[in-house]
């Protein structure tokens, strides 16, 4: 049987985005103010971070692989990377508030295989 997928809640796909969106600021504003071989450790550094908390965060997600390899070169990490892959992650995967009791609501409809009464006609 497979594993069933952990689905975040609405506080960790915000928290994940908040934290793509800082760290794209970061490396768009901030970083290239400085000499472009003085920061790259850091630049670097920031990537590995950024990708184990967001995988700890809303769980993997292939779409962190090409936004880690687009953040080794240099460049295109100029491109918001992080916050497009953690909004394509998170697309309409917020968990639902459990219902009263904690049970899932089941919608149900009655149907009958009992035509009923005719029209007089």
């Amino acid at each position: 049987m497979p594993a069933r997928e952990r689905l975040p809640d609405a506080g960790q796909v915000r928290a994940a985005r908040v934290l793509a969106i800082a760290a794209d600021i970061l490396q768009i504003v901030v970083f290239p103010v400085f000499a472009p071989g003085v920061v790259s450790p850091w630049n670097d550094g920031l990537d590995l971070l950024v990708a184990a908390a967001l995988t700890r965060l809303i769980g993997w997600h292939w779409a962190f692989l090409p936004s880690f390899a687009a953040e080794l070169v240099p460049g295109l990490d100029l491109v918001p990377t992080w916050t497009a892959a953690v909004f394509f992650a998170t697309r309409g995967k917020r968990r639902r508030a459990p219902a009263a009791g904690g049970r899932d609501a089941i919608d149900t409809e009655v149907v009958s295989s009992d035509p009923g009464p005719k029209a007089p006609g």
